[in-house]
């Protein structure tokens, strides 16, 4: 079999396009660079979607985290506390149980039945779980940041008429996003790793459609030799991450681009060793 009826094959496997099968033995580097490149489509997926929607919400929950009202400042932070003091693989874990033990013919909510049966798969249970830990890591961050605004800045904003929503949209969320951006590039980054954990976690795989680390312990077990499945993951990785810095980064400049040359802040790359 040629690479490219390779590529034809298994390209879209993980979505459930192409050969239903698994190859058994006699791997070549090309299939195992196609399945694995497959399963990144599901790793983008979950660190894409978790992302954006986190986004939002690590923005209420920092400007809830600095209100000076108990009722809105304490759900704040003890989401922020429990999502970043718990481990991530613990979180799809208990998450996975709860769903399984919901009634899988529905929960009723002022009269009507909800399904909940869909939430036991990994495109929906694993989303919600790392749509709720990235937007209370980005959260702190935000919050951070939103402290860390020059009191000129907001003086000014007073001074010129500005105030409530009007004040927020124009000058404090504007500038939050300019001082966090640097740190909310290493989360996305890590984000994207930690997509890694959803099939490893309780999430079944069905029908074999796992992310890129599911393939490369296919190939790693079937034929005993991590040291070639294992390194083609992390290139992909490496590649993805490249991407996201190459996009942040231009994110970034625009976020700064009124500042002079001297005061920009640039992005650095900080992998988190501990999470």
């Amino acid at each position: 079999m040629s690479c490219l009826q390779t590529i034809q094959d298994y390209g879209l496997r993980s979505v459930g396009i192409g050969e239903r099968l698994l190859p058994k033995s006699d791997f070549t580097l090309c299939e195992q660079f196609t399945l694995i490149g497959s399963g990144m489509i599901w790793n983008i997926y979950f660190g894409l979607f978790a992302l954006a929607t986190g986004f939002f919400l690590a923005t209420a929950i920092a400007v809830g985290k600095g209100s000076q009202t108990w009722l809105i400042r304490k759900p704040a932070e003890w989401f922020i506390f429990i999502f970043r003091g718990s481990p991530l693989f613990i979180q799809f874990f208990l998450a996975y149980e709860t769903f399984v033990l919901l009634p899988r013919a529905g929960v009723e909510v002022l009269g009507f039945t909800v399904a909940t049966s869909w939430l036991t798969k990994a495109w929906a249970g694993a989303l919600l779980v790392l749509f709720l830990n990235t937007a209370a890591y980005t959260g702190e961050i935000f919050y951070g940041a939103l402290r860390s605004i020059p009191k000129g800045d907001l003086e000014a904003a007073d001074a010129y008429g500005f105030s409530g929503w009007h004040k927020f949209r124009k000058i404090t969320w504007p500038t939050m996003l300019r001082l966090a951006w640097p740190a909310y590039t290493n989360e996305a980054i890590f984000l994207f790793h930690a997509t890694t954990l959803v099939y490893f976690s309780g999430f079944p795989a069905w029908r074999q459609k796992g992310d890129a680390l599911y393939y490369a312990s296919y190939f790693a077990d079937k034929t005993f030799n991590p040291f070639i499945p294992y390194p083609i993951l992390a290139g992909y990785f490496i590649a993805l991450t490249l991407v996201i810095v190459g996009t942040f980064g231009l994110i970034n400049k625009r976020l700064n681009r009124h500042l002079p040359q001297e005061q920009r802040r640039k992005i650095r790359l900080r992998l988190n060793l501990v999470r």
